[in-house]
């Protein structure tokens, strides 16, 4: 892929004239918009020779090639920082965004509940699965589409917007019916076929990072998303797999900053799977935040010891409140905000 950088201030009949003479040529372009200059990204087998006679088109500054494997998520490619817009809710903004909730959805009452809780206390999005993939197939694996419609209830009743795990392509448009996110989880992060479908609904994306997969690879399957049109995609940092068996996960707390060094999309933490222990949430939330993450998800649940899916790393709605309450000076500390509490 090769990018035509375009002068600062390059009128839109510029910008759009070497549009046409790129497409004319056999190739995709995709523009980007940044502050005051625009850089379009030139998708296909291109050989220098292919852009022969473009650096002289008015309104270019050069021709440059992006040397790294990942192309449409690089930062060298949109300098600008993406910020995912989810129901008047910025991603990747000023604000760090926190969702939360349950880790499946198990009942009305139980979801609502939990919506009701993490609300008040200043989350902005919930989460619930309504279909979990789980490494027994004898557990519970989520209400199907009764999970999406309760989900949906809540939304309507709380006001928050919902985010929620896909797991096949086939699945999308019908989740993309309820959920606001859709959320691809670790184990699906290399799922090709599923990336693609999501990457062509235009439903923003929250992309969970492999167990075992580096930060090349996230992002690359980050790319799938981005080259089937929806740039609106989050990453999440959730830990990876190590001879560590204090916690569930190790969470690699400097990806945060690796990401951010080489791409524009937005990164999140779920310190939740990252932990597996509520009592270490509350320290690796702080630590994130502190370390530019653009938001967190945690588990929250009424009653984790009756909890169908996860119950040992919730948090309960109490120690959640608290931790939003801690968090908020750490925000202010790196120049973010939060959500206010509205709890009494």
């Amino acid at each position: 892929m090769m990018m035509v950088v375009m002068h600062k201030g390059a009128s839109v009949a510029e910008i759009g004239n070497v549009i046409r003479e790129v497409e004319a040529r056999g190739f995709k372009a995709r523009p980007s918009h940044g502050a005051g200059q625009t850089v379009i990204g030139v998708m296909g087998a291109v050989e220098a020779l292919s852009l022969e006679g473009l650096p002289a088109l008015p309104g270019v500054e050069e021709i440059t090639p992006i040397t790294r494997s990942f192309k449409l998520v690089n930062r060298e490619f949109q300098p600008e920082s993406t910020v995912v817009r989810v129901n008047g809710i910025e991603v990747g903004g000023r604000e760090v965004v926190v969702m939360a909730g349950p880790c499946s959805v198990e009942s009305r009452e139980i979801q609502f509940s939990a919506a009701r809780a993490v609300g008040d206390a200043g989350a902005r999005i919930m989460r619930g699965g309504a279909y979990k993939p789980r490494s027994s197939p004898y557990s519970f694996m989520g209400l199907g589409e009764e999970g999406l419609k309760i989900l949906q209830e809540a939304k309507r009743e709380t006001g928050l917007a919902v985010v929620t795990e896909v797991m096949s392509a086939e699945l999308v448009p019908l989740v993309a019916r309820y959920a606001d996110i859709l959320q691809i989880g670790a184990r699906n992060m290399q799922n090709y076929n599923l990336l693609e479908a999501v990457g062509r609904s235009r439903t923003p994306v929250l992309l969970k990072r492999g167990l075992m997969s580096t930060v090349e690879e996230l992002l690359l399957s980050a790319e799938y998303i981005l080259s089937n049109g929806n740039h609106q995609v989050i990453l999440c940092e959730r830990g990876i797999r190590t001879f560590e068996k204090a916690t569930r996960n190790t969470l690699d707390i400097s990806a945060i900053p690796v990401i951010k060094q080489c791409s524009h999309l937005p990164v999140i933490v779920d310190p939740s799977h990252a932990t597996g222990n509520p009592a270490y949430i509350p320290a690796v939330a702080k630590a994130a935040v502190a370390a530019g993450a653009d938001g967190l998800i945690i588990e929250v649940h009424p009653d984790p010891e009756r909890a169908l899916c996860d119950g040992d790393q919730s948090m309960l709605p109490a120690d959640f409140a608290r931790l939003m309450d801690e968090l908020r000076p750490v925000a202010t500390a790196v120049g973010r905000t939060m959500a206010p509490s509205f709890s009494a």
